[in-house]
């Protein structure tokens, strides 16, 4: 009788989580009732009134989530973590210590975050640069214009502070409209002048996804001259990228889920197969290059944008750091989003 052949598992690079929010999540807590919020500004309000509300520490929830994202295939993620005067540096002490625990199959890039403000906030920025001794690892500043009212002020420091710092930078920019793109163009323009191309994000930027805008394509051109990266979240009622005119214009994209079960969102798995499945199913993927970009932007390009080697490359049978899937194809893994069946990292499987 002719012997059985085993069915080859299908081999994907490590998936990579470039925006993520563990400090927030209440994975493994008791179940949120989430309040109603209109605006940025109601969101982050819940944010505060939602520290007091939680059953474990920022450590123990962040800890619940990121072992959750390694076991679905996470070997990398970038996590923005609230720094102020509401919360200090407790966060980032949360998130540093649950990410040492989980160990180094998942490599945790913490971003010092102004989520409550910066110039508005006084005091944020001392401690954005103390807790760069504290566990984080990226400078991040949010909404220049929307948030704190200042582009220049803003932006003065925190290209000041990653500059004297030698860190990368990562700005949330909801702002949508002619003003939202013109905030890019100045990013863009600043990254250059600094020489930090490469190593400056632009997360959300909601306004690079409107088609209507008149000076879309020159800053589409000017993201792409600085090297810069977006990161799209796909979130359900947030505009996404066009895929096929960031690649015309040469922009860098990466994906990440944002918020996990927080008070903003009730939704989020923590999975990146479950994220490029929204990706795909948001910007009408149809064909199975459509499908394997998705899954692309979410594990080889985040793995460029972090800048981890193992993460950076396709991959074969042969690499030390894998993801094995019982899927025929990345486009039906796409589709169907299981969990893999054996998470491989620097030859060990987890």
């Amino acid at each position: 009788m002719a012997a059985l052949i085993e069915p080859q598992p299908l081999v994907v690079a490590g998936l990579v989580d470039t925006h993520i929010h563990p400090d927030k999540t209440g994975w493994g807590d008791r179940w949120m009732r989430r309040r109603p919020a209109p605006t940025l500004d109601d969101l982050i309000a819940n944010n505060v009134l939602a520290l007091s509300e939680y059953g474990r520490t920022v450590e123990e929830r962040a800890h619940a989530l990121l072992s959750h994202a390694l076991r679905n295939g996470t070997l990398a993620m970038r996590a923005h973590v609230d720094v102020g005067t509401e919360v200090g540096l407790a966060h980032v002490e949360g998130v540093r210590a649950a990410a040492e625990r989980v160990g180094p199959d998942l490599t945790v890039q913490i971003v010092c975050f102004p989520q409550f403000g910066l110039l508005t906030n006084p005091g944020t920025l001392d401690l954005m640069a103390a807790s760069l001794d504290a566990g984080a690892d990226v400078v991040g500043g949010i909404d220049p214009l929307g948030r704190d009212g200042d582009v220049a002020g803003h932006l003065d420091a925190v290209f000041g502070l990653s500059g004297r710092s030698g860190r990368d930078l990562d700005i949330h920019l909801h702002d949508g409209g002619e003003a939202g793109l013109a905030q890019i163009r100045e990013i863009a323009a600043r990254t250059r002048a600094a020489g930090m191309q490469g190593a400056v994000t632009v997360s959300h930027a909601f306004a690079l996804c409107d088609a209507s805008l008149p000076s879309l394509p020159e800053t589409l051109d000017a993201v792409a001259e600085a090297r810069l990266w977006i990161t799209t979240c796909a979130l359900g009622p947030d505009p996404v990228p066009d895929l096929d005119l960031f690649e015309s214009h040469g922009v860098q994209l990466a994906a990440g889920s944002d918020g996990v079960r927080d008070s903003w969102s009730p939704f989020g798995t923590g999975s990146m197969v479950d994220r490029a499945h929204l990706l795909a199913y948001r910007t009408g993927a149809i064909t199975d290059a459509e499908l394997e970009r998705c899954c692309r932007i979410a594990s080889v390009d985040g793995g460029r944008m972090l800048g981890i080697p193992d993460l950076d490359v396709e991959v074969d049978a042969t690499s030390a750091t894998r993801l094995e899937f019982d899927s025929p194809s990345i486009a039906q893994l796409i589709v169907d989003r299981p969990a893999p069946a054996r998470v491989i990292r620097h030859g060990r499987v987890l």
